[in-house]
């Protein structure tokens, strides 16, 4: 068992507490707006997620299953909707505003079932 030390400020004497130290993950976009909603909003779930050491873990996962998501939606959606390669060919700012469009829909239902959920 750790033995606890302490600091001494003024008369009082504080224990020197660290956390655990987490593995460095790259955390992207989803996952970061994953932590501040957490942080905001589920304050609790976010103090367990950290004082154990795995708020990055579960920030990773948040992302890497948000970005595998956004990937099937699209393609989903792109063939829902028509939006070919053949289609790219031949009218191309067409395409584009079709797949911008696509994949803010996708963004939308990601945000709202992994993201704020």
């Amino acid at each position: 068992m750790n033995e606890i030390t302490y600091s001494r400020q003024g008369d009082y004497l504080i224990p020197d507490l660290t956390l655990a130290t987490e593995p460095e993950l790259p955390l992207g976009r989803y996952a970061l707006m994953h932590r501040d909603y957490l942080e905001n909003h589920k304050k609790v779930t976010y103090l367990n997620l950290l004082t154990t050491g795995r708020l990055n873990a579960h920030l990773y996962q948040t992302e890497q299953t948000a970005l595998q998501r956004l990937e099937i939606l699209t393609k989903q959606l792109a063939k829902e909707q028509g939006v070919t390669e053949e289609l790219k060919e031949k009218a191309t700012m067409q395409w584009l505003g079709m797949m911008n469009s696509i994949r803010s829909q996708a963004e939308e239902v990601i945000l709202s079932e992994l993201i704020y959920n």
